[in-house]
């Protein structure tokens, strides 16, 4: 039965996408240039790819300048107190990251964008005031601002995946990633540039930190108000009950009118995932089945819970869970948030000689960002991951032979010190193509459709939590044990490309049910197949499909009903 229903359920959206496609004509990157409304969801994606790569980069420059350092006091000379001035945005963004799912499913996508966006300006303006209180307008401004970041890392590629076109959302998930490497390294180069105002020493002015601090509010403006003009979610206005609003703002964003085969083929499987999800939902917790405020915050915990009590289950959340611990502690936010200090660690004595090898980071990480996007799909995940890691671990452990031979000794030892730094660009390289965006890849397709949203969730908090940590002792470790940090990133990273290589499995064009097979829950994705297929018959959306003309489907109320317990109202 689990084949069967996996075929039939393949069959369909095969029939889907074919009949997308016919109508539609080119899928992929070039169709974001298709019509204006498809490219002004691309240019979201980028804005907010752009605001999460830039906040993340900007702040090593900023660290390394004498006027800022000149308010902050101990905070910059003591290296744990440095860490919290740098890791306190990531605590902050764990937070806004629990909390995003609650503030988009209550106030709507859009508003939730909104609401991060106001939070994330508001901390940029504390962080203004430092000029004249000092540490803690930093420490209050960046936990702020890093609520504000989690919150629209989450929303905001959501939003985007609802709104497009289904032949371009693998072209938007490409254009974000692009867009975070970009901002990364946009930040790096203005800081290098501001670095000059009023001069590199002592008489530094305070615009050159203020204006790279100041220049995040430039994105967030511009995402704040476009998104005043962009329509709500046509899923979360189905989800809502608001179907006929729905229908007509996907007429819109596909300039078709709303009777429209496309839009129809559309509208009804947006309707038939909805369904699906609050079935699912009225199953595996039939408490919370009414959609009220408290029982949607509720639930995200406690669908969470429920991954780790089963084993097929908690398998998935190991990998999930593991694979971000491993991203997170191959080094590259401890490069990200302290290049500066690192590469004057390796003998690069001048700030803005650091800060300029800094700048080359984001460019080759940009760069290196681009075929892994292209090609991904073809190599794999576990060769790309593995060989990645390999190289980073690698390029850790000859920087730390490097620093262990020369550390004192860097101004007779120039070639040394400049093979160190070649070793850290070639680290970046490594990263942006393999565990940059591939173990992300693998966090979003191990789970089946029923706890994909909670999953990823788990997964993108470990990202969070484990980027706070680094964040926080690296910077102690540089100082305490110099050549010993590059040894211990490069041996957990030797670490995780074995994980990667023995434990996680490749899951490169599996099926739902194959994954199943893998993690031992066989029957979840065909148990989650089997009552989609039941929901796409009930709406009509098979009937389509096959050609046999539309059908009425039943109202909201009606279809939410599980069948055999038409008695249980999931609105």
């Amino acid at each position: 039965m689990g084949a069967g229903g996996g075929g039939d359920a393949g069959a369909f959206y095969d029939a889907a996408l074919k009949k997308r496609q016919a109508m539609m004509g080119k899928s992929g990157p070039s169709a974001l240039l298709k019509n204006f409304r498809v490219f002004r969801i691309a240019a979201f994606a980028c804005i907010g790819g752009v605001l999460y790569g830039y906040n993340q980069g900007m702040f090593s420059g900023v660290l390394a300048m004498p006027s800022f350092n000149s308010h902050m006091g101990e905070y910059t000379t003591n290296q744990t107190k440095k860490g919290w001035l740098t890791a306190i945005l990531e605590l902050g963004a764990w937070l806004g990251t629990l909390l995003s799912s609650f503030l988009a499913e209550v106030l709507s996508r859009k508003y939730g964008v909104l609401v991060a966006c106001a939070v994330f300006m508001l901390g940029v303006v504390i962080q203004t005031t430092a000029v004249s209180a000092g540490h803690n307008s930093i420490l209050a401004g960046r936990f702020i601002t890093g609520m504000g970041v989690g919150s629209l890392a989450m929303i905001i590629p959501i939003y985007n995946s609802e709104v497009a076109p289904p032949e371009v959302r693998g072209a938007l998930v490409a254009t974000q990633q692009l867009a975070i490497c970009f901002g990364i390294m946009i930040s790096f180069w203005i800081d290098y540039g501001t670095n000059y105002i009023g001069g590199t020493g002592e008489g530094q002015s305070d615009a050159a930190w203020l204006l790279p601090v100041c220049l995040q509010l430039a994105p967030a403006v511009i995402l704040f108000v476009g998104m005043i003009f962009m329509p709500f979610s046509p899923r979360w206005l189905i989800n809502h009950g608001r179907e006929e609003e729905a229908r007509k703002v996907l007429s819109e964003l596909r300039g078709m009118p709303p009777d429209h085969e496309l839009v129809e083929i559309e509208f009804l499987e947006i309707k038939a995932q909805s369904l699906f999800e609050k079935r699912s939902i009225a199953e595996m917790f039939p408490e919370l089945s009414e959609r009220t405020a408290w029982n949607i915050f509720k639930l995200q915990f406690v669908a969470i819970k429920k991954l780790f009590q089963t084993k097929a289950m908690f398998k998935r959340v190991i990998v999930a869970t593991v694979t971000m611990f491993f991203q997170q502690w191959t080094g590259i936010n401890a490069v990200l948030y302290y290049a500066p200090f690192i590469f004057q660690q390796l003998g690069l004595d001048l700030n803005t000689t650091s800060l300029l090898a800094t700048g080359v980071v984001g460019i080759v990480m940009f760069i290196a960002t681009i075929p892994s996007v292209l090609w991904v799909d073809r190599a794999g995940r576990k060769p790309v991951l593995t060989i990645g890691a390999i190289g980073m671990a690698t390029c850790h452990i000859i920087i730390a032979v490097l620093v262990a031979k020369n550390i004192n000794q860097w101004a007779e030892q120039r070639a040394a010190g400049w093979a160190a730094v070649c070793m850290v660009w070639l680290f970046v390289i490594h990263f942006g193509y393999s565990w940059g965006p591939c173990a992300w890849i693998i966090v979003a397709e191990i789970w089946p459709l029923s706890t994909r949203p909670y999953g990823v969730a788990l997964g993108a908090s470990s990202n969070w939590m484990n980027n706070f940590i680094v964040g926080q002792v690296t910077p102690d470790m540089l100082e305490g044990i110099p050549y010993g940090t590059y040894i211990l990133f490069g041996l957990l990273t030797y670490l995780g490309a074995a994980f990667i290589w023995f434990l996680v499995p490749e899951t490169k064009r599996l099926t739902l049910e194959e994954m199943d097979v893998l993690f031992g829950s066989e029957g979840t994705a065909a148990a989650d197949y089997e009552r989609m297929e039941e929901i796409n018959n009930e709406i009509g959306l098979n009937q389509i499909l096959r050609g046999e003309g539309r059908v009425t489907a039943p109202s909201t109320s009606d279809a939410e009903k599980p069948k055999g317990a038409e008695q249980m109202e999931t609105v």
